[in-house]
């Protein structure tokens, strides 16, 4: 089974710069072939990595719907639903040298995830045994990954700015992991975002408070965010980037 890693904090945080440094060194490491699942429906994991993305589970979810009610059925005759949601799972899946990406995206309407979980659970499930890693891109909340979509959850890397308000946040979800039946090996915080690459005193006495422990901080850097601007993927930063540099330094601690 693959080791599974869930990455998770509130929205503009740079958790998801931070998961696709991961996937990428990791990749860079041969630690390959990895499953990259983003799965906040707010993310663009897929422009971090450079990526193309032309189908979501949420437009496999809304295409069957609608073939209920369509004149005309996508389904080709002959073929049960089942076999033609594995076939469009298929068209799903970004194919890349060393990992793999799935994206969750939207659903229409009011259109719950149940079918999305569902079938995220089946088809990693079955493919499973091909990846080493598996690496989540999750919402602030752990509902994609609390009812057993995805392999145990091995490790949470929860991801912070380096605010009061954010670190208390991530405690917050920190305590959810264990509502949702997740018993993960380890749990720890990146701070990001931190002026110069140091915690200020108060901030250090939060994340002991919150009970969190630190795996590394990242520092503010404008060239990610002139890179982030121009939408150029973070991953092309070069490779003495202190983002890509200290978030190196943490991965290599973790010993994945």
């Amino acid at each position: 089974m693959p080791q599974t890693i869930a990455v998770a904090g509130k929205g503009g945080v740079g958790k998801t710069t931070l998961t696709g440094m991961l996937i990428q060194y990791l990749a860079q490491q041969k630690k390959g072939p990895i499953l990259a699942v983003d799965a906040d429906a707010n993310s663009n994991l897929n422009e971090v990595l450079g990526v193309e993305v032309e189908m979501t589970l949420g437009d496999i979810r809304d295409e069957l719907e609608n073939s209920e009610t369509a004149k005309v059925s996508p389904i080709p005759k002959g073929m049960s639903k089942q076999d033609y949601t594995e076939f469009r799972f298929d068209s799903a899946l970004v194919e890349e040298d060393d990992y793999d990406l799935l994206v969750m995206g939207h659903t229409q309407g009011k259109g719950c995830y149940c079918f999305v979980n569902g079938l995220l659970s089946t088809q990693v499930a079955r493919r499973a045994q091909n990846y080493n890693y598996v690496i989540v891109d999750n919402e602030a909340g752990m509902e994609h990954i609390s009812r057993g979509i995805l392999p145990n959850v091995n490790i949470v890397i929860l991801v912070s700015d380096s605010s009061r308000r954010g670190i208390q946040a991530v405690g917050r979800i920190a305590r959810l992991i264990p509502e949702c039946g997740l018993k993960p090996q380890k749990v720890g915080l990146i701070v990001n975002r931190a002026p110069k690459g140091i915690l200020a005193d108060g901030i250090q006495e939060e994340i002991e408070k919150q009970g969190l422990t630190l795996l590394g901080v990242v520092p503010q850097d404008d060239e990610v965010f002139a890179y982030d601007s121009e939408g150029t993927p973070t991953t092309e930063l070069p490779a003495e980037n202190p983002v890509k540099t200290a978030l190196r330094k943490i991965v290599d601690q973790l010993q994945l």
